[in-house]
């Protein structure tokens, strides 16, 4: 069993997405993730108390523990939400779909 995992960190706007590669120790957590990549501070606009955190699609606590090839998520709040979107757009004679 080796001592180190390797993992991504994903974040993005609309116009800007990063991914960082991390090679960290065994039994780091989503937060070390986080915090090692810095990736909070090269996105300012991201309020890290209005962020979920992820792994693989699903939304995780800070301290939930790695393992080597998980990627770790940061997701942005909606600008709407879905179901006001959908709300909108009906009342306009439109879909999601276009």
């Amino acid at each position: 069993m080796t001592d180190v995992i390797s993992v991504e960190v994903v974040a993005g706007l609309p116009r800007r997405q990063l991914l960082v590669e991390l090679t960290l120790s065994q039994g780091a957590t989503v937060a070390d993730a986080i915090e090692q990549s810095r990736i909070l501070k090269r996105f300012p606009d991201i309020d890290p108390a209005e962020t979920a955190l992820g792994v693989w699609g699903k939304v995780v606590e800070p301290g939930r523990v790695l393992k080597d090839g998980d990627r770790v998520e940061v997701y942005r709040p909606l600008a709407m939400d879905p179901r006001e979107a959908r709300r909108k757009l009906a009342l306009a004679g439109k879909t999601m779909r276009g």
